[in-house]
């Protein structure tokens, strides 16, 4: 007798855009994941904190233009009162200051509104499992920002990185998501996501957008 399958956890997710009609089908189509409930969805970043307060969140799928309080401030916010929820930020604005607000904010993914279900549904996933996903045009924007204003050339980094660890920190910063850097070195996800693990608590690394400047500040790409 075969053993039963075990049942993916669950993850509440709070959907906040303040336009009813980009909200309310995406709520309706994440919730039909079968490890995704949308247990609210909010039409500014007030509401997105009330939703929070009053239960178990794990992810909330942040829009920054919204009025009374914007994404950014939202994500800011829910930085200091709950910094167990993750933000991914799912929004049309793919400039330089909304980029680097949200992630300077705590946001942990960021795609555009041009991503599909499975993107959001997968940036969701990992934000939720403490990664960072961010879409590709975000990612060559951030490139991009950060070449042009790295302060230090050169600069070092900890002795005790592994040579694999180095070529991880090299790939990110040429904007390689996990599984492009996996297919790079042939090995798998969960190996990536093991030394990316490591390789951040080694060099003091926050997330994805600090991998990304490390990696250009000490020369490796």
């Amino acid at each position: 007798m075969s053993e039963p399958t075990e049942k993916p956890q669950r993850l509440r997710v709070v959907v906040a855009d303040d336009q009813a009609a980009v909200r309310e089908p995406l709520a309706a189509v994440l919730g039909l994941s079968e490890d995704i409930d949308v247990v609210a969805a909010a039409a500014d970043g007030s509401e997105v904190l009330t939703a929070v307060a009053s239960g178990l969140v794990n992810v909330v799928l942040m829009d920054l233009r919204m009025p009374v309080m914007d994404g950014i401030e939202a994500t800011r916010r829910l930085g200091e009162e709950h910094p167990e929820v993750a933000v991914v930020v799912l929004t049309t604005f793919a400039d330089d200051e909304s980029i680097l607000g949200a992630l300077s904010a705590g946001a942990r993914g960021y795609l555009t509104k041009n991503a599909g279900r499975q993107d959001i549904i997968r940036a969701i996933r990992a934000a939720a499992a403490g990664q960072s996903v961010l879409d590709r045009e975000v990612q060559d924007r951030l490139l991009a920002t950060v070449r042009t204003k790295a302060p230090v050339v050169g600069q070092a980094l900890p002795e005790d990185l592994t040579p694999r660890e180095r070529e991880v920190l090299t790939l990110i910063g040429r904007g390689l998501p996990n599984r492009g850097i996996a297919e790079k070195l042939f090995i798998s996800e969960a190996t990536v996501k093991t030394h990316i693990n490591n390789l951040f608590a080694k060099a003091g690394i926050r997330d994805r957008a600090d991998a990304v400047r490390r990696a250009i500040e000490a020369g490796l790409t």
